[in-house]
């Protein structure tokens, strides 16, 4: 799992795959991943384009 962040408010979301859109103000196109979680596998698993 990964933590990602939105570079426009700030707020976090962790997840396998990269979110679309910010889940506190909605702008598109800004999450960035900030820091691998603990746990994590490596493979996305979701069916996500980011599917390794």
């Amino acid at each position: 799992m990964a933590i990602f962040k939105c570079e426009k408010c700030g707020a976090s979301k962790e997840g396998r795959c990269k979110p679309q859109k910010c889940p506190q103000c909605g702008e598109k196109g800004c999450m960035i991943k900030t820091e691998a979680a603990a746990g994590g596998g490596g493979k996305c698993g979701s069916g996500c384009k980011n599917r390794k």
